[in-house]
């Protein structure tokens, strides 16, 4: 399986869209390595779409939260949005939704991430 996602650059973020229906464990390894080299870019930022994605499974979920928190240990936003209910249910059965990030559409993802940024720079100041 090749990893296959758009790629989406913007002013503070980059959204990454995954254009297959399934999420095997081999292709999200291949996309939690390309988004962790965006950890040493200038703008670190990203957004996970999973609009296209109908099913995942428990590895897949599991890294994909690794990743999550690899950036936000690094005091980086990473933002899953528009995920299909089957989707959902699978991460939340492995009670992983409630410690992702996770917002219903890509607009609400730019928002947080945002926001994110903004709580930084008042943080950083203090």
């Amino acid at each position: 399986m090749e990893l296959t996602v758009k790629i989406d650059t913007k002013e503070r973020f980059t959204v990454f869209t995954q254009t297959e229906k399934e999420m095997y464990v081999i292709m999200t390894a291949q996309l939690c390595d390309l988004l962790l080299t965006y950890l040493q870019k200038d703008i670190p930022h990203i957004i996970l779409n999973l609009q296209n994605v109908e099913k995942i499974d428990e590895q897949t979920g599991e890294l994909l939260a690794t990743t999550q928190q690899n950036f936000y240990e690094s005091n980086c936003s990473f933002v899953i949005c528009c995920l299909k209910k089957n989707v959902e249910d699978t991460l939340d059965k492995l009670e992983l939704l409630e410690i992702m990030n996770v917002t219903p559409s890509e607009s609400e993802a730019w928002d947080i991430v945002q926001m994110e940024e903004i709580e930084r720079e008042i943080l950083g100041d203090e």
